[in-house]
Order: C-alpha cells, then structure tokens, then sequence
C-alpha cells in the first residue's frame, strides 16, 4: 500500500473494524481530526451503506442547551447520494443543513435548507453575483491579490499556511462579494469559524457564546443592510436589501443566509486551498506532473476539490418512507449524505485515496452536492484555486509541509486550522 495511503487509513482502522458495525458513528467529530473517519467510511461502503445510527454524537462536553444528533441514517455510496440529492419529492431539504436540528428559540432560516419554490427565489437573487460577466470582472482582481500574497512569503522560512495564504485570499473575496469594509474582513473569518463551531471545537466555550458573536454579525450586516436599501450595487448585501422577494426579509432568517454565504465562500475554499498544499505533499509526483504541464491545472483542481471535499457532507429528511438496500427510511428520519465518502468511493473512482491531477473523471466528483442545491458559487471557487496555483507554479518549485497539519474538530467542516510549510524557489 502506498505510504501515503497508509497514513490516511491507519489511525481509524482498529476503530472501524473492531467496533460492532451497529455502534459506528461517523458524526462523532472527533474522529476527524486525526483521519480516523476514512476506515469507517470504507467499512459503511462496503457493509452497510445504508447506515443506521440510533444514537448519534452526543459528547457529554456539550451543554445542557445544545442540540444532540440524535438517531440518523449514514448514506456513504457515491450512486446513493445523488439519488437522495435530486430525488426533492420524497427526501426535503428542510429544517436545517447538519444532522443538529435549529433551535427552536434561534431559528436560522437558509435558502440551502428550503424546498421550491422559496429555495429558487431566494438562490436567483443572489446568482447574479457569481455570473459569468461578474466573474469576469473578478478574474483579475483575484489574480492581483493571489500575486500579493504570494509575493509576500517568506523563501526557505517556516510559516502558517493556512493564516497566511487560505484565510486571506478567501476573505478578501468575501469582502469584496459583500462590498464589505476591507479593514473588518477578519471579521468574516471568524463569523465563518464560530457558525459552524460547537464547545469542543475549542472556537467557543458554549452555545450562549456562540449566539452571542452570531447576533453581532447579523447587527453588523444589518447596518450595511439598511445603507445600501435603494441603491444600486452588484454586491450580495445590496442584492438581498432590494431584492423583490428578500427586501422584507426577517433579521434571523437575513442570518441564516448571510452564514450560508460567508460558509459557502469561507470555509469551502479555504480547506480546498490549503488542501491542495496538503495532498500534493503527500503525493508529490502530481505536483511536478501539473509543474511540467499547466494545462493539467483546471483538471487538477477538480481533482482536488474531489480529494480534499471541504463540507463532508449534506443533511435531508425523508418526507415519506422509502426503500433501500433492502431497509426502511421511515417518513421523518434524518438522512446525512456523506460526499466525503461518495468521492472516495471504489464503485465511481479508481483509486479514490489517491490524489491523481490527470485523473479522467475528476469533475464528477460531488463536494458541491448535485441538483437543485449546487453550490451556486463553483465557478467562483474553481476559478479562485486555478489562479492559486498558476501563480505558485510560477514562483516556487514545491512546498513542503513540515509537520502534520491540525484539522478541525467537525464532520461537517472538514478542513485546517493550521499548516505548517516552507516554500522553495
């Protein structure tokens, strides 16, 4: 096996072949900082991919006003996950996009987590953003601010990859999706990391916590809301302050899909940048097939994007009972549809561990769901990496990653909190 391989399956093994299969729960976070969630994927796959969890992650660590998993169905094949993806007549998207139901006294109403016809009103008044002619428009400036960046790193010195590059390259194109204050971009990042995070994150000490920083966002947003109703503007806030059907928009439900954008346009780029660095240190052949052909580049961020998957996976509620692999999704169960796994699964991928820049058919993979609910900024983001990597083929001859990176504590966000590396001319 592949050392590399090897490294990604090791740390989960004895847990997912020595635990009896009923008692598997891949929503248990903190399987995922040190990989141990591959082998459970594997064993789901070839076992039981239609998962039933009766009692998922429920970590005493949790305060009494948090919401726990609860029992759950784990769907982990790639051909399963896109017929629950675009079957919307029988599988809804609706209350919430993570196993964890809202809660009810604070309710965050998103156009991800809405059936039609509201879902496709409330997407069509932000698409514009991420059009062509706008991304056009967007081309050069992400070119502009890759190239400061990169320009700014240190050669042949020690530094935090994921602060330096991954985190201010996306905030900055946040803040310019907002047309919000330059100087406060920060702001977005933290947002991002505190409306995914949960107590054992370490982000936040508790869920009072967590609400409180989210109520700032939205009193911040609120302020450029109200200055930007009847005026023109191509930026996400002025969008949804004149929108026909999103001006009467309700402040909870306002933050519910400003944290649908900042997560979309964070967390999901982010991970996929630093990522990148990642697996191509982990297989370094593909970084000098891609280095001696850049026309490989659009291919091979897709294939990173496949590998890396930034949102591990997508929740839906049966709205009737449904038959599969020969068990009962009965009308009400939760349902998580784990892309993580579909994109590493055997049945659609060969070789799926290994991160391959020429791979054939790496722009099936699924990490921005399928039907209706794509992630409407794919482009955007697809477009934000090439860039990345053009600009990085030109400057350094690799980057070496020099201590294993600290991941998120989360089975949604599936990312980096750090990354130490050392770039070469």
């Amino acid at each position: 096996m592949n050392q590399a391989i090897n490294d990604i399956f090791s740390p989960g093994y004895d847990h997912a072949y020595n635990t009896p299969l009923a008692d598997l729960d891949v929503s248990d976070p903190t399987l995922w900082p040190n990989q141990a969630m591959w082998a459970v994927f594997k064993r789901l796959r070839d076992e039981d991919p239609l998962h039933y969890c009766k009692d998922g992650w429920n970590s005493i660590a949790r305060g009494p006003e948090d919401e726990a998993v609860g029992p759950y169905w784990s769907v982990t094949r790639y051909e399963d996950i896109i017929a629950i993806d675009t079957d919307h007549q029988r599988f809804s998207s609706e209350p919430f996009i993570t196993l964890q139901n809202p809660a009810e006294d604070f309710p965050l109403p998103m156009f991800i987590a809405m059936d039609q016809p509201k879902h496709d009103i409330q997407r069509q008044t932000v698409a514009p953003v991420v059009a062509s002619p706008s991304l056009s428009r967007m081309s050069e400036l992400i070119r502009e601010r890759t190239q400061t960046v990169l320009n700014q790193i240190p050669l042949n010195e020690e530094f935090d990859w994921v602060n330096t590059v991954s985190i201010e390259l996306t905030t900055m194109m946040l803040a310019t999706l907002f047309d919000f204050p330059f100087e406060d971009r920060r702001k977005l990042t933290r947002w991002s990391d505190v409306a995914t995070a949960s107590p054992e994150t370490g982000i936040v000490e508790s869920e009072t916590q967590r609400r409180a920083e989210l109520m700032e966002c939205v009193e911040y947003f609120m302020n450029l809301w109200q200055q930007r109703v009847g005026k023109e503007g191509h930026d996400l806030i002025t969008l949804l302050a004149n929108g026909e059907n999103t001006r009467d928009m309700e402040p909870m439900e306002y933050l519910g899909n400003l944290i649908l954008l900042i997560v979309g346009g964070n967390d999901t780029t982010r991970n996929s940048m630093s990522g990148s660095v990642y697996g191509s240190h982990l297989f370094p052949s593909e970084w000098e097939k891609v280095r001696a052909n850049r026309d490989l580049i659009p291919n091979a961020v897709s294939e990173i994007i496949r590998w890396q998957t930034p949102l591990a996976y997508m929740r839906r509620t049966a709205l009737e009972d449904v038959d599969m692999h020969g068990k009962t999704i009965k009308a009400g169960d939760k349902i998580a549809m784990w892309y993580a796994s579909g994109n590493r699964d055997e049945r659609k991928f060969d070789d799926p561990d290994t991160l391959l820049f020429d791979r054939k058919n790496a722009r099936n993979h699924i990490s921005f769901g399928f039907g209706i609910h794509r992630c409407f900024g794919n482009r955007l983001a697809e477009m934000q990496l090439q860039i990345l990597w053009e600009e990085m083929l030109q400057r350094f001859s690799k980057i070496e990653v020099i201590a294993e990176p600290r991941r998120n504590i989360s089975s949604f966000v599936k990312g980096y909190t750090e990354m130490k590396v050392i770039c070469r001319r």
